[in-house]
Order: structure tokens, then sequence, then C-alpha cells
């Protein structure tokens, strides 16, 4: 009977049953606001709006994604907004100079790194709070950022860079596929390496996790490098498509990349996090934004509306561990 069941289940059910509770749940959560703006909304549900949700979301996506590998860990990124700022006005100023653009776009994911590399340092062989660090950070990336321009923006950006990060292939958004292969990236490397156990174990127990003998130090620097990246490659999927460069790029953008996280399920705790959760997270608050665009609500509203999410979510953690 079990059998007959499983063959005769649709592809809707079939698709939650691959899911974890926890991402069916978002799942769910993110087709309920869709039809809710579907119908307060015409235009909500049309094809071009709806590949613009997509496009919007995968600068916030991709974010998210190293700042979910953050929080599994146990730790926390409050600077991946001044780390893009410094990433893309370096990126700009190289292009504009006559660099190609595939050394630019290393140079930029580069400078990323480095700076992804000294917070982990700091949180891992210093010894200081995630937070503290990544605050402090926060202000110095900035001042950096507004150093080295002066407070200018870099304009001129060459064609040939514009076009790789806001092109198009077969009507899909060239940063939609570059945040889609990120996704399966981070996927892996949370399900099927060592690294992604690690993250795990750290986060969840790091006492625990270093008496089985895991690099403790390693894999949270690692995680911090890879978060510094992914926000250096969040800021050229901007500044492709403003053509422009500005250091105050980012601005509370890792607060957009925590509740991305928060909503797909990502533990502030640690140990607990999911790469599908916070790609449907990110949409989610897409989704809103653009609905509420649509609906003209003003913009603190909208700022209103992402804290209450958040809030919800973290409820939700609080309850779903309680349990477990």
């Amino acid at each position: 009977m079990s059998d007959t069941m499983l063959n005769t289940a649709s592809p809707q059910s079939k698709l939650l049953g691959s899911l974890s509770l926890r991402d069916a749940g978002t799942l769910i959560g993110l087709i309920i606001i869709i039809a809710i703006f579907g119908l307060l909304v015409p235009d909500f549900l049309s094809q071009r709006n709806l590949v613009n949700i997509l496009q919007q979301s995968s600068i916030n996506a991709c974010l998210a994604l190293g700042m979910t590998l953050v929080i599994i860990s146990g730790g926390i990124d409050l600077s991946v907004g001044p780390t893009a700022a410094i990433a893309a006005v370096i990126t700009a100023a190289l292009l504009v100079a006559g660099t190609p653009v595939p050394l630019a776009i290393l140079a930029g994911l580069g400078i990323g790194m480095v700076c992804g590399l000294v917070n982990g340092v700091l949180v891992a062989y210093v010894g200081l709070q995630p937070f503290i660090v990544t605050l402090g950070t926060l202000s110095t990336y900035r001042a950096i950022a507004l150093i080295y321009t002066g407070g200018n923006p870099v304009f001129g950006l060459p064609p040939a860079f514009r076009s790789l990060f806001n092109g198009s292939v077969a009507g899909i958004p060239n940063s939609v596929i570059m945040v889609a292969v990120v996704a399966i990236f981070a996927w892996v490397l949370l399900k099927k390496t060592p690294l992604g156990e690690y993250l795990l174990a750290v986060g969840g127990n790091e006492e625990a996790a270093y008496v089985a003998g895991v690099p403790i130090a390693i894999t949270k620097i690692t995680a911090y490098v890879i978060s510094g990246a992914l926000a250096a490659l969040a800021s050229m999927i901007l500044i492709g498509r403003l053509g422009a460069a500005e250091p105050i790029l980012g601005n509370l953008w890792e607060l957009d990349a925590i509740a991305a996280a928060a909503i797909g399920g990502a533990s502030l705790m640690g140990g607990k996090g999911s790469v599908v959760g916070t790609i449907l997270g990110a949409i989610i608050l897409g989704s809103m934004r653009n609905g509420l665009t649509l609906m003209n609500v003003q913009a603190f509203y909208q700022l209103l509306a992402t804290g209450l999410i958040i809030l919800v979510a973290m409820m939700i953690d609080r309850v779903t561990r309680g349990r477990g």
C-alpha cells in the first residue's frame, strides 16, 4: 500500500518530501506570500516581474549564502556590506584603469577574501567575539573604501564587465545563473565535504568538536573567507547593473543577509542552517519588498515588515530547538 502511495504521489508532494521540514515550511511561506501579492497586485505574477524579483534577490542570496556558513560555524559577519564596498571600488578603479576584466574580477574577489581572512584570524586566533570583530571591521572597511575613493563614486565601467553581470541567457539574468551556481557549490560544500561537517560540529558544540579533532581555527577562518568572497561577488553584480561603484555601497546589507539566513532556518546559536532555506529566505524578502513597492508602501514600513519576519523566524527557531 505504501508503494502505491509513493508511486501515485504528485510532483508537488515529492518535492516537499525531498526537503527538510523547515525548508518545506519556508517554501510554503514563500508560496503564501506570492499568492497574497498575486491577489493584491495585478502585475505581481507577470513573467517580467517574477524574473525581476529573482534578479533583485540574487545580490542578497549571494551575501546570505556566505553569512549562512559563518552562522552555522557559530559566528556572525556584520562587515559584509563594507567588504562589498571595498571590493567594488577597487574592482571599478582597476577596470577604469584598463585592467582586463578577468584580472579585475579576481582582484575584487581577492580583496573580499582578505577582508574575510582578517575577520577569521581575529575570531579564531585572537579569540575575540565575532560580533565585536565584525562590528569593528564594519567601520574600518567602510572608512578604507571612503579614503580610497575620497568619498567619490567610480564611473565608466567597461561594457564587457557590465554585460557579464547585467546580461541574460535565454531570458534568465546572468546574476541569477551565477547565484544558482554559488548555491550548488555551497550545498555540495555543506552536504558532501568534511568542511561542511566541521562547520556544523564547530557551531553545534565547539568543545566536543575540538575533542573529536576538528580543526577549529581553520574551519572558522574558511567560513569568513568564503563570506568575504561572496560579498565581493555580490558587489560586482550590483555595480555591473549600475555602471558605477560607490564607497557607501552595501549599507545595511548585513541585516538583509542575516534576515534571509534566519528566515531560511539558520540558527544564530550556530550548528544549524540550510542552503535551500537561505535561498528561499532571500526570495521571500525580495518578493515582499517587490510586492510592497508595487503597492506604494513606504520604505520604513517595508523595514518594519522585515524586522517582524526576523522576530517570527527567531521564535520558530526557539520553539523547534526546544522540541529538539
